[in-house]
């Protein structure tokens, strides 16, 4: 009971010293909640930050002592919201990795209004206003690059439930999405408070001048949707055909997977369902990940019985590929990597991957190792400095410990030429990453993945339309195998043509056109938080400089 009452205070205090402000970050995390997918309110993006600003200005303005420490205790409080309602799912495959990423995820989405309440004290609004959104962008892409990145909820993945509107993807990414969304939220804020401003006024036309501030905003929101649309419309692809299986096991992870299910069985499930859809003239076969659980030796892939069992089934395809996730490892006679586990005989040490093998009608073997890892789940941070707590990462592959990993995307080339991405699961989620493949070469994109952790949740869907724009931005057409979850094919304007049910197996075939044609942004990639980085980098260093100045030089 004394327990309970400890959290009441704590919850009290906390309502507290977020006084009367309480209700804007609460209508903020809301509008957040709302307008992020699978839910159709994405217009709620477009005003959800509105209520942060105002907030940021009473607390400004107010008689407060400790003012920045204020602003983050509300903001702190609107992302906690967003985070927790739209990630809580994590929590099924782990509750701690769930604490973490929601309370990470609030505090670096908190420190851009912070700097901005910093840095009004110094410019003019408008100045500062711009510096949170090169702030809020930088944010993102330091949270994209470290080794905690998680760059689920960036605001630019907001509009995946609307992929029509954001064709320009191809040329600026999600984050000309984010950019789209800040400068929309920053203007509306300053068009409230110059409503306010003329509120306050007795004689004249007092909103006769808010006319042009309502136009801009109308003209920043409908305009990028207009070209979008237009680029939607007159977009076609060539026709190059590539005749694919895509195959849904639907294997408990928990209970089946590393379990009850034997790896024999779950590789005739895959095998018998591929040959329900497969016709004469299939090239591609695409299996989820870690569809093999059985641990394969890379160093004798050729005689692994499921390899062989696989390549006998190839034999009646005779243009078919095949492509399937695996738990893999390599053996070392000396501790080579970081990632490195020494046998328990002591004999050595190898290193254990989540991989996606490409098989084919011939000796060769084609391998690439999962590089963008799961923090905390594939990987431990850091691990330089926390090589101690590698064996306390979570248990998500049938291994332990932290997964070793390719240092580069690599593509798949079939014998016809034919080059394919194989994106394992997190890795769909990073545009930059993904066109590092386009780049090599790859003409289609595979994304294989196991979403059944997170149970029927709005985790497999949102990371299911994520897929989307990954196909506007390399206007490349994917087809996307999950263990369970969401299968399906999507086209290069970001269409999806079929997708699966939760819950079912599904084996089914497609066709997909290739292309060759490389994109704006697939050729400059994440321009935009790139160039933001460096001036927030540099804005921040001012402020920093400024402070030792005035310490300094306090009269002057």
């Amino acid at each position: 009971m004394r327990s309970y009452n400890f959290v009441a205070l704590i919850i009290l205090k906390m309502k507290f010293q977020l006084d009367k402000n309480l209700h804007l970050p609460v209508i903020s995390g809301l509008f957040l909640c709302l307008a992020w997918p699978p839910l159709p309110l994405v217009p709620f993006l477009f005003v959800a930050l509105v209520p942060l600003f105002l907030m940021e200005k009473n607390i400004a303005e107010s008689d407060k002592k400790d003012k920045a420490s204020s602003v983050f205790r509300h903001s702190f409080l609107s992302f906690f919201i967003f985070n927790l309602f739209t990630i809580y799912w994590i929590y099924n495959a782990s509750f701690f990795g769930a604490v973490v990423a929601v309370f990470l995820g609030s505090l670096l989405m908190s420190l851009p209004f912070v700097l901005y309440h910093r840095i009004k004290k110094l410019v003019s609004l408008k100045t500062a206003l711009t510096a949170f959104v090169i702030f809020w962008l930088a944010y993102e892409y330091l949270h994209a690059n470290w080794d905690l990145n998680f760059p689920w909820l960036m605001l630019g993945n907001g509009f995946a439930n609307y992929h029509s509107w954001i064709q320009w993807y191809e040329y600026v990414g999600t984050y000309g999405g984010s950019l789209w969304v800040l400068v929309v939220n920053v203007i509306a804020f300053q068009l409230i408070i110059k409503i306010r401003n003329a509120a306050k006024q007795i004689r004249g036309h007092p909103y006769s001048h808010l006319l042009a501030p309502i136009l801009q905003i109308v003209f920043i929101i409908l305009l990028p949707i207009l070209f979008s649309l237009t680029i939607y419309h007159q977009y076609e692809e060539k026709v190059n055909e590539a005749n694919i299986v895509v195959v849904q096991p639907n294997i408990d992870p928990y209970g089946e997977k590393f379990g009850s299910m034997s790896a024999k069985d779950q590789l005739e499930r895959l095998i018998s369902l591929s040959k329900k859809a497969a016709k004469p003239n299939t090239e591609f076969f695409i299996w989820p990940e870690t569809a093999l659980t059985k641990n394969v030796d890379e160093d004798d892939i050729r005689n692994d019985s499921f390899i062989q069992e696989i390549k006998k089934f190839l034999l009646e395809y005779k243009n078919g590929n095949l492509i399937t996730g695996a738990s893999t490892y390599r053996s070392y006679p000396e501790n080579v990597t970081t990632t490195a586990r020494k046998y328990e005989d002591g004999n050595g040490f190898y290193d254990v991957f989540n991989t996606a093998i490409f098989l084919e009608n011939s000796e060769r073997i084609q391998l690439y190792h999962k590089s963008k890892l799961v923090p905390g789940v594939e990987q431990m941070p850091f691990p330089n400095a926390l090589k101690f707590l590698g064996p306390l990462a979570i248990d998500l592959g049938g291994s332990m410990g932290s997964l070793g990993k390719e240092k580069k995307p690599v593509v798949f080339y079939a014998q016809s030429g034919i080059g394919v991405a194989p994106i394992i699961c997190y890795e769909s989620i990073y545009g930059e990453y993904v066109t590092d493949y386009v780049k090599q070469g790859a003409q289609l994109l595979f994304i294989i993945t196991n979403d059944g952790w997170w149970g029927n949740t709005s985790g497999f869907k949102q990371h299911a339309l994520y897929a989307k724009l990954r196909a506007i931005e390399t206007r490349r057409s994917i087809a996307r195998s999950a263990n369970t979850g969401i299968s399906s094919v999507i086209n290069q304007r970001g269409d999806v043509l079929f997708e699966t049910e939760w819950w079912t197996q599904a084996s089914f075939a497609a066709t997909l056109n290739l292309n060759d044609e490389i994109t704006f942004y697939v050729k400059y990639g994440d321009w935009i938080p790139k160039l933001a980085s460096i001036f927030a980098a540099i804005t921040i260093l001012a402020m920093l400089v400024r402070r030792f100045y005035i310490k300094l030089y306090p009269g002057k």
